[in-house]
């Protein structure tokens, strides 16, 4: 899975990696929002989501302590990271700040 994570952040577009958990609440609370903010911005992102119970070296590597966090990354660098529930519109400007 690290490969496959490491080539999928190595990108000129902005890739929105979504670390949750089935039994947070929050985070199903924010996966509408999520989904809405894929299709709003189509192939303008690359969506990654993150189950922590699954991948428990990516959260240590990137130190998610909270749940939901979301990290942008651009050509494999963290630009951005939030952790905790955010707006539709308060995400898609970020998004579109590192386009």
């Amino acid at each position: 899975m690290k490969k496959s994570f490491k080539k999928r952040i190595d990108s000129e577009l902005p890739v929105l990696v979504y670390f949750f958990s089935s039994w947070c609440t929050s985070c199903n609370l924010l996966t509408p929002i999520l989904q809405q903010v894929k299709d709003d911005l189509g192939d303008g992102l690359i969506f990654i989501e993150i189950d922590v119970d699954l991948a428990p070296s990516l959260v240590k590597k990137y130190k998610v302590r909270g749940m939901p966090t979301l990290i942008i990354f651009k050509n494999k660098e963290p630009l951005w990271r939030h952790s905790g529930m955010i707006q539709k519109v308060d995400l898609e400007t970020v998004i579109r700040d590192y386009s």
